[in-house]
């Protein structure tokens, strides 16, 4: 069945273009896009895409709070947010509340269809500019709490390793050849973690474990 993915960005040359881009793959069917946030709610209710490309800054309704109502309403839809720049002032609260990464506008057009595919299975996508934007915010984040939440005592050792791994920024396969398990071992762990700690995908799982100092920068 083919990924279905939905466009939203103020600018029609962009949403063209990604379409166009986008809907000449064949694992991939484009259902629809729109100018400004508050439609792409409404069309996101409407449509129930697997995956929304959602630019950061728009009109009538930004990027960040449409994401934010759609993840509310609709927690199996993946949301990839657009950018101009890497350093944008809403990324980790974007991260915070459920999207799956960030995507640079002027990346090659084999990346916009690779990080589709990525988030589309599960897994956050992060440049490392943006990673280490999240690691000074979190960090000065963490800096400010008292003690480690309640829910991270519940994880097993085995569990606490694939977070510290996955925070990395390691794939299933690496973690996999790290730990001698297979793939399909890797994901059942990580789905374990996601749900004892109330987490919706990878992208907050990275933001949780540099928050809650399961790993450290650097």
């Amino acid at each position: 069945m083919a990924i279905t993915v939905f466009i939203a960005d103020d600018q029609a040359m962009v949403r063209q273009g990604f379409g166009a881009l986008l809907a000449a793959q064949p694992d991939i069917s484009v259902v629809g896009d729109a100018p400004d946030g508050s439609v792409a709610v409404a069309e996101a209710a409407r449509l129930r895409p697997d995956v929304i490309l959602m630019d950061v800054r728009m009109p009538v309704m930004n990027g960040l709070e449409a994401a934010a109502e759609i993840l509310r309403a609709h927690p199996r839809t993946r949301v990839l947010m657009l950018t101009t720049f890497d350093i944008d002032d809403y990324v980790y609260e974007a991260l915070r509340i459920g999207a799956s990464g960030f995507m640079l506008k002027d990346a090659p057009a084999d990346e916009l269809v690779r990080a589709v595919r990525v988030v589309h299975d599960g897994q956050a996508l992060l440049a490392p500019s943006v990673t280490r934007r999240l690691i000074a915010e979190v960090t000065a984040t963490r800096a400010r709490r008292r003690a480690q939440p309640a829910e991270l005592g519940t994880l097993t050792p085995r569990e606490r390793e694939v977070l510290e791994a996955v925070a990395a920024g390691r794939s299933n396969a690496e973690i996999a050849a790290d730990l001698y398990v297979s793939e399909q071992t890797v994901k059942t762990h990580v789905s374990k973690v996601l749900a004892k700690l109330g987490l919706r995908d990878r992208a907050q799982a990275v933001v949780y474990a540099y928050e809650n100092a399961v790993v450290s920068p650097g």
